[in-house]
């Protein structure tokens, strides 16, 4: 191909996201009268500075000036924090009854495996987090809604007699503005005020990172029975967090970070061109 041509066919790749070379070598035949091979073509693309990658999973977030004044509000909120008043974040989990391989160094040709289990179900895990002590109290329901919410609440203030102002950061969950809670915290003596999360911004609840640590009671492993899953999970929670959070202490943290989308390629319905393979690009192997 000609350097002009080279141009021209940098200029359409840009336009769309082609999965397989099978669609790009029948418009190169198609518009410029030369045949590659599914070698050729992949050399003649990296050649051009083109690679094949997988598109980067990009969550739903809210704009980054959201994001950024509630960061400032949670600095501000933190920064004249009295000591008769607590910080506490909330959500739920919802660990599921399956055996979760996961990398590890093993001597090579050691073939690791782990027996994996045929269950569906979960232990529902409604808790919440104080960064400043560590505290994690959580209720473990049939289901997460409003009612664990409420009991939630209502656990948080009897584990802070000594608190007169308890705030409670969490999500825009319908069960979380449901009539248990509401009627709960419509109580004369209620100490608990909550701060709504912005939508779709779960990096900016440290629990979430809590969360993740459960991989050290699940990865790898294999419980024959449902039960036996919840129990260890449970336990860790329970347990594992509250004497051991020292170790994870690095791992959870309010080190906030805005999320957006402005350094990528978004790939919209006008990139994805679903085509089938035509007559002249079934010439082609994909």
């Amino acid at each position: 191909m000609m350097a002009a041509q080279e141009t021209e066919l940098c200029a359409w790749l840009d336009e769309r996201f082609c999965r397989l070379t099978v669609e790009i070598r029948a418009h190169i035949a198609a518009q410029y009268g030369v045949g590659y091979s599914l070698s050729c073509c992949i050399k003649l693309l990296s050649r051009l500075g083109y690679e094949y990658r997988k598109p980067k999973g990009l969550p739903r977030v809210t704009s980054a000036e959201n994001q950024a004044e509630f960061i400032a509000m949670y600095e501000q909120l933190l920064s004249v924090l009295s000591a008769d008043e607590a910080v506490y974040l909330a959500n739920a989990v919802h660990p599921e009854y399956q055996t979760k391989p996961s990398y590890g160094w093993v001597k090579a040709g050691s073939n690791p495996a782990a027996i994996t289990t045929a269950g569906r179900g979960c232990v529902n895990i409604h808790g919440v987090l104080n960064l400043e002590t560590f505290d994690a109290p959580f209720v473990e329901q049939t289901t997460v809604d409003r009612v664990s919410a409420a009991q939630l609440l209502a656990k948080i203030e009897a584990r802070n007699p000594d608190k007169r102002l308890i705030r409670v950061i969490w999500d825009n969950a319908a069960y979380h503005k449901g009539p248990d809670v509401r009627t709960f915290l419509a109580r004369p003596e209620s100490r608990i005020h909550l701060i709504q999360l912005p939508p779709y911004c779960p990096h900016l609840n440290p629990i979430e990172r809590l969360w993740v640590t459960h991989q050290c009671a699940t990865h790898n492993l294999y419980y024959p029975t449902q039960k036996q899953f919840a129990n260890a999970s449970l336990k860790f929670f329970r347990e594992t967090i509250p004497n051991e959070w020292k170790i994870f202490r690095s791992q959870v943290s309010d080190n906030f970070r805005i999320i957006t989308q402005e350094k990528f390629r978004v790939l919209t319905g006008q990139d994805i061109r679903h085509q089938y393979c035509s007559e002249d690009q079934q010439r082609f192997s994909v």
